[in-house]
């Protein structure tokens, strides 16, 4: 559990500082594409976030919003989250994340979107059954090949979890009472696939193209992931026809 860690905004040139070397101690300091603290800055300055969670007076975990704007309704895009190594598996993560949603309805925002990497089920299965999220968009490669060695050299696929903060499917989540419905498709991710060795790539990138053609069609046919399971091969995410709003 969380024991005494405390989460709140953060709003000093200190504490931005702090997220920004967090930022490298998670990302690698080899990775040259960090956030300076300047995003840190004007995000608090126009509507964005930049929350952290705390060990006494220090910074174990933060997460990272900027206001986005669609079809005349504003939402919150959630850029960043990140916790310290040692801190994880703690319910950091997910203390930030209850904070995020509670500020942005105190403020009449009903909506916070992010990216993930659909080869990441742990995150997969936070989002999705944990936290109530849905995706219904496939974004292929992002970013563009990154320096940062999470990314492990691929293209920097993306799945965009959407966060209906107040809908029904958010609150059965958060009070662990969400029910999946019947998937009308699975899309399969072996055990394998998050700790590829260097002799691997061929088939990640081979398995990447093969889940960008399924999410895509499976989106195309008006479905959304829903959630995800574990299978004896490894994990499966689940597609459904959605309409909660």
């Amino acid at each position: 559990m969380s024991g005494g860690v405390v989460v709140r905004k953060c709003g000093t040139l200190d504490e931005f500082h702090a997220c920004v070397a967090l930022e490298r101690e998670i990302w690698g300091e080899q990775d040259l594409e960090v956030e300076p603290a300047a995003t840190f800055v004007v995000a608090t300055q126009t509507g964005g976030q930049v929350l952290g969670a705390f060990d006494g007076t220090r910074l174990i975990g933060y997460t990272l919003a900027v206001v986005g704007l669609r079809n005349g309704g504003h939402y919150l895009h959630s850029h960043m989250t990140g916790v310290d190594r040692d801190y994880r598996d703690r319910g950091v993560g997910r203390m930030l994340k209850l904070l995020q949603r509670d500020e942005a309805l105190s403020r009449g925002i009903r909506l916070i979107e992010w990216t993930f990497d659909p080869l990441e089920m742990r995150n997969a299965h936070f989002n999705l059954n944990r936290l109530g999220a849905i995706a219904r968009r496939y974004l292929p490669n992002l970013y563009g090949l990154t320096t940062s060695p999470l990314h492990r050299g691929l293209a920097t696929d993306r799945l965009l979890a959407e966060w209906h903060l107040d809908s029904r499917r958010v609150l059965a989540a958060l009070k662990g009472e969400l029910k999946t419905p019947e998937p009308a498709e699975t899309i399969g991710i072996p055990a394998s696939i998050e700790q590829p060795n260097s002799k691997d790539w061929p088939q990640v990138e081979k398995l990447q193209s093969k889940i960008r053609e399924q999410f895509t069609d499976g989106f195309r046919k008006g479905y959304a992931a829903v959630g995800v399971s574990k299978t004896a091969e490894g994990s499966e995410y689940q597609l459904a026809p959605w309409s909660e709003f």
